[in-house]
């Protein structure tokens, strides 16, 4: 399968998530299977298929260790995609944790969309204005037990 049918495959998956979130956040399919668990395992298993299969492509000097390193790993077009699904799977996680503890803390869910986009388009700023969000209500900055 090419790189580019797996970045439309995995990207739009991931917006199926995003879209549940969004427009049924109140559905344990589109607020818990989905996108805690269907989708981020997906993703997961392309993103491992990824790395481990073309992880020789990379150059001796790719790895972790340094930003040149990273850069370096990049630079292969399948590392490069196995990076972008790992945003994918990951602000995917995170969007579905806010809903549901957005849920348990009672907060209106027009409020939560904006950093459910936010956290779309830029991960960690979408969960800062999450958690802005919540502090602003009087809410715990703590995760629910709920």
């Amino acid at each position: 399968m090419a790189l580019e049918t797996i970045f439309s495959l995995c990207s739009g998956l991931a917006m199926v998530g995003w879209l549940g979130l969004v427009f049924l956040p109140k559905s344990p399919m589109a607020r818990d299977l989905l996108p805690s668990v269907i989708i981020p395992v997906l993703l997961g298993v392309t993103y491992v298929f990824l790395m481990f299969s073309f992880r020789s492509e990379a150059p001796a000097e790719g790895g972790f260790g340094t930003l040149a390193e990273v850069k370096a790993l990049f630079s292969v077009d399948a590392l490069l995609l196995a990076g972008w699904i790992h945003y994918l799977a990951f602000d995917l996680f995170v969007g579905a944790w806010i809903v549901r503890d957005s849920q348990s803390h009672d907060l209106r869910h027009w409020l939560v969309i904006p950093c459910l986009f936010f956290t779309l388009m830029t991960g960690p700023f979408g969960l800062l204005i999450y958690l802005l969000l919540k502090r602003i209500k009087g809410e715990p900055l703590s995760p629910s037990t709920a």
